[in-house]
């Protein structure tokens, strides 16, 4: 099947000529333009088909992608297989689910449910998404559009949410973070140092965040609620991927680490308690920060992060993992060595993606060299005016431009919070210049709408922990 994706990719009719181009880059392929394009071609088309796609999980919560595909013809069949893969896969990783539903495609669904199974082009993506994330198998299938209805998980708390006596943690690799507050005053805030990675006994994890709790709880008359921020992937309160258990045994984290959360909650009398992706409360720190909502987070660092707070205050639930979204619909290029897909965000708006435009530059490091150290060769040069390293700042500017558009045809935000340590220094700033004239260019409405917003050293040392006690609703 990996075949027959590729032979239909190879035969396009969608064109697309982007104004900007990444100077190290220039064949870049903006997925929103392509996406548009096609979407253009198929409002124009006579015979073009209204199409649902819901993405399910098990406990019942459903979101849906409303869109138009071009006739099911054998010459729309190339570019209609490409849209509907690349959206798909994008809504998998930004919402999260096991199944996906859709109407009025047979066709279409008959060859995803190949690409994306045990033995297909997906093959990483249906086991991640399935037996992983949601201990199911997953699965593709038709459905009527009459059948496809939204069913939304309950809102959390969020900005704003301040009232009562509140702990707030943020579980770190080197570090534990943890703050008291009362109806929104921060009376306590402490860090600890702790070494997660490689404990394989899931007591240190529990002991570890309970001492941090109890802490902070010295400092209020009584705890109301509880909110928590980690790393990985959390549905429902409950731990299904995250690095800090990376030295836990797979029957260990299923028989300890997963109902920790629920363990504690029950420990601490069952009051409101919500854990979230640390992404979203960083995006809930920057909300908190600018009093406003409808928030995403992008964190260049060693990977891609994200976070989202809708325009109500809250996070979603949504998985929110943008590094394995498509953003470069170009074949055979930037591949994911975990994915194994093509030009997904990783490698375009992270450390990987300096190390991937550096033999592009012109600049040469030695082979031994870890990203970390690529990066920081580069940001020396950044500061020393060498041309070289403004290329690949430049390239990845013009990267975002575009990427911040084809986010913004999935989510609704109204300002963009920029942290990692690819965005620090002057080669920051140069992202963020190029990211706003491709903006200002290509889709000058957005632009005026849109503020990029950077964190202050107050909210990345301890803001996530505050954010995080602004998680549960108390009723």
């Amino acid at each position: 099947m990996l075949q027959t994706l590729h032979t239909l990719e190879n035969h396009p009719m969608i064109e697309i000529n982007p104004l900007c181009k990444p100077p190290l880059d220039p064949e870049f392929a903006p997925a929103v333009l392509w996406n548009r394009a096609y979407l253009k071609a198929a409002d124009a088309a006579a015979d073009s088909r209204p199409v649902r796609i819901a993405i399910d999980r098990p406990e019942g919560h459903t979101w849906v992608y409303t869109t138009t595909l071009l006739p099911a013809t054998e010459a729309h069949a190339a570019d209609t297989l490409k849209y509907c893969e690349r959206t798909v896969k994008f809504l998998l990783w930004a919402w999260g689910g096991s199944q996906v539903r859709i109407s009025n495609a047979p066709e279409v669904v008959e060859k995803l449910q190949a690409i994306y199974s045990a033995d297909g082009a997906r093959q990483f993506d249906y086991d991640f998404m399935g037996k992983t994330c949601f201990d199911q198998d997953f699965c593709i299938q038709n459905a009527d559009a009459s059948e496809i209805q939204e069913a939304l998980p309950p809102a959390t708390g969020g900005v704003g949410s301040l009232k009562g006596n509140r702990l707030g943690f943020d579980l770190g690799g080197s570090d534990r973070k943890c703050a008291a507050m009362i109806n929104g005053e921060v009376v306590f805030s402490e860090e600890i140092k702790w070494s997660p990675y490689f404990e394989s006994d899931p007591a240190y994890h529990r002991a570890g965040i309970q001492d941090s709790l109890k802490r902070a709880a010295a400092h209020l008359p009584s705890v109301d609620a509880i909110g928590g921020s980690a790393a990985g992937i959390y549905i429902n309160n409950v731990p299904r991927v995250g690095s800090l258990y990376r030295g836990i045994s797979a029957k260990d984290f299923k028989e300890s680490i997963r109902p920790l959360f629920y363990e504690l909650k029950a420990e601490w009398n069952d009051i409101p308690f919500e854990l979230a992706n640390d992404g979203d409360v960083t995006a809930m720190a920057g909300a908190m920060a600018i009093d406003d909502s409808a928030v995403l987070g992008i964190s260049m660092g060693t990977s891609l992060a994200a976070g989202y707070i809708n325009p109500q205050g809250s996070v979603t639930g949504w998985i929110n993992e943008l590094a394995f979204v498509p953003v470069d619909y170009r074949e055979g290029v930037a591949t994911d060595e975990w994915s194994g897909d093509d030009g997904c965000g990783v490698q375009y708006f992270s450390q990987q993606a300096v190390g991937r435009l550096l033999p592009l530059s012109g600049i040469t490091v030695s082979p031994d060299l870890g990203l970390p150290e690529q990066l920081e060769v580069v940001q020396t040069k950044m500061t020393a005016g060498d041309e070289r390293a403004l290329a690949i700042y430049q390239s990845i500017g013009i990267y975002f431009g575009y990427t911040i558009a084809h986010f913004a045809d999935f989510y609704s935000f109204r300002h963009l919070l920029f942290l990692g340590r690819v965005s620090s220094g002057q080669g920051g700033d140069i992202i963020m210049q190029e990211a706003r004239r491709v903006l200002d260019l290509e889709f000058p409405e957005l632009s005026k709408t849109l503020q990029f917003q950077t964190p202050d050293e107050k909210t990345k040392r301890h803001g996530q922990a505050i954010a995080a006690a602004t998680l549960p609703k108390i009723d």
